[in-house]
């Protein structure tokens, strides 16, 4: 068992523990806790829908019409016409034949993969995967290697070595890395995947709704939905409600329905929120402007800061940059906070050590002018 106080205690004493902070209210892109607001640059609402009027009206509108709960799972009686709209919109939308909701991308992660392979099988997963995958891929019994973050060559190592050993096999990455904002070499781990007689599966949880001329995500961007198998993402992040979706062959999703743990054991997703994906996924293509924005002051600000000599990671909407000592990165936090800057710090074990962090997560909502005053309020690292 383990020893609570033990562990407690080395958190404080490692300036590790974390907290809670109770939100009062949130409003395009301003939080308030502790009646003092603040600017929000910890939020995944990347396009700022979460408070559309649209999400509003659908979701008054399926209240009306389901009630406030699905109140059973989708083998039950909590599979409503809605889910199966949602997921034909979500197939056309990822460019596959069919699709699945979940009720979170943890639980996606974790029924998918431990439903699609098992003891006999092996997964080679990028070292900076989410914790989800990983879970998923410990939860399968399947044998696993993490190949170095982003690195081909290495990954080539590991299945030269070792994918001979095995029945089936697995690639997993995600497509925006969530810490470091960066991507991978989609086109090389395709070509590794054919050459080693494998699958792919990508997280486009940080990609949806943002890249591609769609805003499927990276996939759609660089025209490889044909050669990933399996793709998985989240409606919680730039589509602005919650749950998560996973995209494959009709085969694929119907061995799921009547597999995956996660999904059969679960009370179905309410039909307010099924409502609000619907419209999150139809805003994206109605208002493209909102990810051209983003992307603009996303690399306005990326340049200022580079400008100013940081060490900024990724070339994405996530723009982490790297303080490395967790002391100083709680200092930095602080002081931007004492100006209403909200701006977490990210320490280990969620990153490497000596990597801790400021993770900027850029939003509609952060026009120029907002991005200004962030930039004159970091602190100088000299």
């Amino acid at each position: 068992m383990v020893k609570i106080e033990d562990f407690l205690k080395n958190r404080r004493e490692q300036g590790l523990m974390r907290n809670l902070s109770p939100l009062s209210s949130r409003k395009n892109g301003i939080i308030c806790i502790n009646k003092k607001e603040y600017i929000d640059f910890s939020s995944n609402d990347y396009l700022g829908l979460s408070g559309h009027p649209k999400f509003i009206e659908s979701a008054i509108s399926a209240f009306d019409k389901y009630g406030t709960g699905s109140a059973a799972s989708r083998l039950l009686s909590g599979d409503l016409e809605i889910h199966h709209i949602l997921e034909e919109k979500i197939a056309n939308f990822k460019n596959k034949e069919s699709a699945l909701i979940f009720n979170s991308g943890y639980q996606a992660n974790v029924g998918i993969i431990s439903s699609l392979f098992s003891k006999g099988d092996v997964i080679f997963s990028d070292r900076l995967n989410h914790a989800s995958i990983i879970d998923g891929i410990l939860l399968s019994g399947a044998n696993f290697f993490r190949f170095k973050h982003n690195d081909l060559n290495h990954l080539e190592s590991i299945l030269r070595k070792e994918r001979g050993k095995f029945n089936n096999s697995l690639i997993i990455t995600e497509t925006i890395f969530s810490m470091d904002g960066d991507k991978p070499d989609l086109n090389g781990l395709i070509e590794l995947k054919e050459k080693y007689n494998s699958q792919i599966m990508v997280d486009e949880a940080h990609a949806t709704g943002i890249y591609g001329k769609n805003g499927s995500g990276i996939v759609e961007e660089e025209d490889l939905s044909d050669k990933i198998d399996y793709i998985m993402g989240t409606f919680s992040k730039a589509l602005g409600s919650f749950g998560a979706y996973f995209a494959a062959s009709k085969k694929v999703t119907d061995y799921l329905i009547n597999s995956c743990r996660s999904f059969i054991y679960s009370t179905a997703l309410p039909p307010s929120v099924i409502a609000c994906n619907i419209s999150g996924i139809d805003l994206i293509k109605k208002e493209p402007f909102r990810r051209k924005n983003l992307l603009e002051n996303v690399e306005f600000f990326r340049n200022k800061l580079e400008k100013r000599g940081f060490n900024v990671k990724g070339d994405s909407h996530i723009i982490p940059l790297i303080i490395g000592d967790n002391k100083r990165t709680m200092e930095f936090s602080k002081n931007l906070q004492e100006k209403g800057n909200w701006v977490l710090p990210i320490r280990p074990p969620t990153v490497p050590n000596g990597e801790a962090r400021l993770r900027f997560s850029l939003t509609f909502h952060h026009d120029k002018k907002i991005l200004q005053k962030l930039i004159a309020d970091i602190p100088d690292l000299h």
